[in-house]
């Protein structure tokens, strides 16, 4: 029997624990603004009522052969990021919730011309979506050692990013890298046996992170959902990766990125949530199912 496209994007994280967070009304408008296989959403939908609607966001053409036929909902083949002015060209000014899962889908990774993957060769690509302006091969082979640096560094947790941006502009000076399989030879040296292929996923996860711009779209994202969400409407957000956590953490408590939160006339905390329960992570035995939630972090807030 021949693979859906559907079945290959595999389980969603934190299913249950991330739409239960959502406390979902049945007449509600909801976003599930990373689609993928659809697993979320499909959750979201058994448990909305006739008049429930559900928007959905996928910035990867190949999530559009996910869609579901369904009346109650749409897919928008956009970045989150444009969340508000997608919502608004849709009719729709606030919702009940939003959920949000930052991690990139089994099959983005099992796709081995998409360049995810230390699994397969291909060419030095990475973009979730064909429409992005740079790719992997453009950051391997023209960033400056400073900004090489930087991403290795600040996305990876690469300590040892000052030599492999070093190496890295030494080998393009006789020719470019334009594979996974002659970057992962020109790194040679850095990846030592057993080690090999948690240190190639680190500068693998820098490169993309960089490429998708990842870190400024969810702050953008974040940004928006005070304004798009009613009052007690939910949050519920699945992070992997501890510069994201750290973000959606500090602007379920403050309001903000950076900085103290806003206090009004009276010197009272005037910030748009409230987180709502602790921290959430994955059971022994969904790490164990699906290996790809073992750093998984699930927070939830409330729009006050």
């Amino acid at each position: 029997m021949m693979e859906t496209m559907g079945s290959m994007y595999h389980n969603p994280v934190l299913l249950h624990e991330s739409v239960d967070g959502l406390d979902i009304k049945p007449r509600g408008v909801y976003v599930d603004v990373t689609f993928g296989g659809g697993g979320h959403s499909k959750e979201i939908l058994r448990r909305l009522g006739k008049e429930g609607r559900l928007i959905a966001f996928d910035q990867d053409e190949d999530a559009l052969e996910n869609t579901i036929d369904d009346v109650r909902f749409t897919l928008i083949n956009e970045n989150f990021r444009f969340i508000k002015q997608y919502l608004r060209f849709n009719g729709i000014r606030k919702v009940d919730g939003i959920l949000a899962d930052f991690g990139v889908s089994s099959h983005q990774f099992d796709t081995g011309d998409r360049g995810f993957s230390t699994r397969f060769e291909a060419g030095l690509d990475m973009r979730m979506s064909k429409r992005n302006m740079i790719s992997a091969h453009d950051v391997v082979n023209t960033y400056g050692f400073d900004d090489l640096r930087k991403v290795l560094f600040q996305y990876g947790d690469l300590r040892n990013a000052n030599a492999i941006a070093n190496t890295i502009i030494a080998h393009r000076e006789h020719a470019e890298i334009d594979t996974t399989r002659r970057l992962k030879e020109v790194l040679g040296k850095f990846l030592p046996k057993g080690r090999e292929h948690k240190i190639l996923a680190q500068i693998y996860q820098a490169i993309r992170i960089e490429v998708n711009q990842e870190i400024a779209v969810i702050k953008e994202f974040l940004g928006q959902t005070p304004e798009v969400l009613k009052a007690k409407g939910r949050l519920s957000i699945i992070s992997y990766h501890s510069l994201e956590d750290r973000l959606v953490k500090r602007f379920i408590r403050a309001g903000r990125f950076e900085g103290e939160p806003e206090k009004d006339f009276y010197g009272n905390i005037d910030v748009p949530f409230k987180k709502v329960g602790p921290l959430i992570v994955p059971s022994k035995e969904e790490v164990q199912r699906n290996n790809r939630a073992r750093s998984a972090k699930l927070r939830i807030a409330e729009r006050i």
